[in-house]
């Protein structure tokens, strides 16, 4: 109904109403009492009738305002999700797309048009397509964020490595409706990873090597950062009753240096030849490709001295042994017929230090377990874990 012409309407039959009562009330041949009851009320009811259209009319205005705004906000975010720099889909449960961004058309090389009613899995290659098939059906069940890494395949294009960021939209029952997606090309991120990998086997090519024999003490300096080419370093320090305590193993491939940690007493010592090059905290600084590099070398140390920690906070001697010896088996451990070697030479005394205890504890329980057959040691006095997990 249009709501002006109701007005309209409801005003002319207000006045017309309003006439007939005026005329019937003052012709002299119409009797007072035939004037009907029911007229007055038709007038009556006529006035409220036009209160109404008037109500109505107002909130019909209100109605069209907010109408407005639902509106510029819709356009709004529709342009925020059609011109976004990711590449956004929507589809519903079984993977069916129903609305793309202009970035996603572009990254899968087909129009907008064309997007909407194909399923997501066209463009997976074929020996894939299962695997997202299963993921689909997992993601209807859960209400976690999940990242897919899977190949895609531009229409009459290439293959490229893709991260698919995808959340499940559900209705007010809870019943899933639809699936977001966030897609990424990530095809230049693994080349760069690739060659990062390269970079790292010839890290010390263009680089000083500095060389110490084992026992030796390594210099430290709190500007740079060693990075250790070949060997094993020790990292240890020295409690209040003049106690080293072993806090850490540089192996080949890894980075240690005083800049790395905020003890006052921080020691390097070679555990067998060692060879390192210098790398100076304002190169790191200055160069991404060698931050990307070393920063994954810095977590591995920071994994491994929480390792030591959590060893250090057992209660028991013993299970702090058990503990520090699956420690050096994951870090220094190569397999030979019969178990997992040691390939460094430990002391009681580094043991100890390790496992916060005496050396007399350490050789009564190392003797224990030699006695049971878990260690054995091979002609160059190395340590060998058999059946140690």
């Amino acid at each position: 109904m249009n709501i002006e012409k109701f007005i309209q309407h409801s005003e002319t039959l207000h006045n017309r109403l309003a006439d007939l009562y005026q005329t019937a009330s003052v012709l002299p041949w119409i009797s007072p009492d035939l004037l009907p009851h029911a007229f007055k009320e038709l007038y009556n009811t006529s006035k409220v009738v036009q209160l109404a259209a008037e109500e109505l009319h107002q909130q019909n205005e209100e109605l069209i305002q907010t109408r407005n705004c639902l509106e510029t906000e819709r356009q709004y975010y529709q342009e925020l999700f059609e011109f976004a720099p990711e590449a956004y889909l929507v589809t519903n449960i079984e993977g069916i797309i129903q609305d793309a961004n202009f970035t996603a058309a572009k990254l899968l090389n087909v129009s907008k048009q064309l997007l909407v009613g194909k399923p997501i899995i066209s463009f997976v290659p074929l020996e894939e397509r299962q695997h997202l098939r299963s993921e689909l059906i997992q993601l209807s069940q859960s209400d976690r964020v999940k990242e897919l890494l899977i190949r895609l395949q531009q229409r009459h294009g290439d293959f490229f490595d893709a991260a698919l960021t995808v959340a499940v939209a559900r209705n007010p029952q809870g019943k899933a409706t639809s699936l977001r997606w966030v897609l990424r090309n990530i095809s230049e991120r693994k080349r760069v990873e690739s060659a990062v990998v390269k970079n790292d086997s010839d890290f010390s090519h263009d680089r000083p090597v500095q060389k110490y024999s084992k026992g030796e003490t390594i210099l430290l300096n709190p500007l740079v950062i060693l990075y250790v080419c070949q060997g094993l370093v020790k990292l240890s320090t020295y409690c209040e009753t003049g106690e080293e305590v072993l806090i850490g193993l540089a192996t080949a491939g890894m980075v240690f240096g005083s800049s790395l940690t905020s003890l006052n007493i921080y020691q390097a010592t070679a555990l067998s030849d060692v060879e390192l090059v210098s790398i100076y905290a304002a190169e790191i600084a200055a160069s991404p490709n060698l931050s990307h590099i070393l920063l994954p070398k810095i977590n591995q140390r920071l994994r491994q001295t929480e390792s030591f920690l959590v060893i250090c906070g057992r209660r028991r001697v013993q299970e702090r042994l058990h503990h520090l010896l699956q420690l050096l088996k994951q870090e220094v451990g190569e397999s030979v017929p019969g178990g997992t070697r040691l390939n460094v030479r430990f002391t009681h005394e580094d043991i100890a230090s390790a496992c916060c205890t005496t050396r007399v504890t350490i050789t009564r329980l190392l003797g224990k377990l030699q006695e049971e057959g878990k260690i054995s040691f091979d002609l160059n006095k190395h340590m060998i874990l058999r059946d140690f997990d």
